[in-house]
């Protein structure tokens, strides 16, 4: 399995090499039973970049922490894609596009007293797994999903 990705920034969002390499560990982390070539792209932004795109795409008028934008009609891991839902030139599965807060970041890592690194590499593994088809509509889907992160997480180092 490989996958590639795009990391994008909004002006004034700077992103440092260790960010860049928090999302790919992660990244490649959650995707690793694949065998499939995938692709994510990931956009960094702000509070206001955030509250925008969630405006525009959800409806839904308030800055938050992550969005996910799935591409693909997957459920639990099992990815649901036929042709059409590949690259044609990289020729890997378009799994979907991820945004994130780096305000939120850096506030919520405060806020639950863990470090800046730990809460990115929280929020990527979240809005992976929902690319991927998991999700936290009811409780025994919510425990899955929390019992994935912190596989994940721990596997990676990033302990609270």
């Amino acid at each position: 399995m490989s996958l590639l990705m795009e990391i994008y920034q909004d002006d004034g969002i700077l992103i440092e090499h260790e960010t860049e390499e928090i999302i790919k560990r992660v990244c490649d982390e959650c995707t690793r039973a694949y065998s499939e070539s995938l692709f994510a792209g990931v956009y960094l932004t702000d509070d206001v970049g955030i509250r925008e795109k969630n405006l525009m795409y959800r409806r839904v008028d308030s800055a938050t922490d992550v969005l996910s934008f799935p591409l693909l009609d997957s459920k639990n891991g099992k990815l649901n894609y036929t042709e059409v839902d590949k690259d044609r030139e990289k020729g890997c599965i378009m799994l979907g596009d991820l945004i994130i807060s780096m305000e939120r970041v850096k506030s919520q890592a405060e806020d639950y007293g863990h470090s800046e690194e730990r809460e990115l590499a929280f929020l990527v593994c979240h809005g992976m797994l929902h690319l991927i088809g998991y999700d936290h509509m009811n409780a025994a889907d919510e425990n899955k999903m929390i019992e994935m992160q912190e596989d994940i997480l721990v596997s990676l180092g990033y302990i609270r």
